[in-house]
């Protein structure tokens, strides 16, 4: 369960978000019927914890990710998205044990992706810091060298080296 939420978390507007046609899959229930609830409580909706999406963004995501779904919603009708404090305010709306169960998964996924982030964050901390040391010692082996083929050529220069072999 744990993948297949994570598969339908999308970042939109720099945040992490679920789409109601996803949501309304996962809680087994009608689109429709999900956004009823939604605008039936909408006070309990605010717009950091969800909005709707633009034509253009929902453009870009339909090109982006390989689904099906424009078919299955209207065309005027944009979907909402959900920030994941959002998604934890659907299991108020949606009482069922299934509702329940769902938000639990889903935040158990939206924290294994914030954990990730972390974790992914500290090693790009090191590799930058590895990288750097690396980098200036690579950085001195190449100037020293450097400095041997330009003091080599100096030397040619300098001396004429007797021609050795047959004449």
């Amino acid at each position: 369960m744990l993948q297949k939420v994570e598969s339908k978390i999308y970042e939109i507007r720099g945040q992490k978000i679920m789409l109601d046609f996803d949501l309304a899959e996962l809680y087994e229930v009608e689109t429709r019927a999900l956004n009823q609830a939604i605008k039936r409580n909408i006070d309990i909706f605010p717009d950091d914890f969800m909005f709707q999406l633009t034509q253009t963004e929902w453009k870009t995501m339909s090109s982006q990710i390989v689904m099906t779904y424009p078919i299955k919603r209207p065309k005027i009708a944009m979907p909402f998205a959900f920030t994941e404090h959002g998604v934890t305010m659907l299991a108020t709306v949606l009482k069922s044990k299934k509702a329940r169960q769902t938000s639990i998964a889903i935040v158990r996924a939206f924290i294994a992706l914030k954990q990730y982030a972390l974790t992914h964050k500290d090693l790009t901390g090191k590799l930058k810091e590895l990288e750097d040391k690396y980098n200036k010692q690579f950085k001195d082996v190449y100037e020293a060298i450097n400095y041997l083929i330009t003091k080599d050529k100096q030397e040619t220069k300098q001396k004429k080296r007797k021609q050795i072999g047959y004449k």
